[in-house]
């Protein structure tokens, strides 16, 4: 059974850092493409940054020079680190492991930014 989950959400003011993690069970972890998306009420899922097997990494325009994506295999987690937070960056965080038709997601997390 595979399972994503994420922690590191909370509350932080603007211009704060919050760092998110997301530990899987149940797959092979490094072969996956690892992925943080967002939702907002009445939106749709939204990319945030994903980084492939080898490395490789991508973000959105929205939080590119401010987020920063990476993995570490040895211990089945992604993270995300969130620096220079906006109110506009308020929303849930999932995580999401992909590999061709295999597609995996978390719970999610709470992310609010806010004075």
């Amino acid at each position: 059974q595979v399972k994503l989950v994420e922690s590191g959400g909370g509350l932080v003011q603007p211009g704060g850092s919050l760092r998110l993690s997301c530990t899987t069970s149940g797959l092979i972890f490094s072969t996956y493409r690892m992925g943080w998306y967002r939702q907002a009420p009445g939106n749709q899922r939204e990319l945030v940054a994903h980084i492939t097997s080898g490395g490789t990494e991508n973000y959105a325009d929205s939080v590119k020079g401010r987020f920063t994506i990476s993995r570490d295999n040895a211990k089945n987690t992604v993270y995300l680190q969130m620096n220079s937070l906006k109110p506009e960056d308020t929303t849930v965080y999932y995580c999401n492991s992909a590999l061709g038709s295999y597609s995996y997601w978390g719970r999610g997390t709470q992310v609010t930014v806010s004075s």
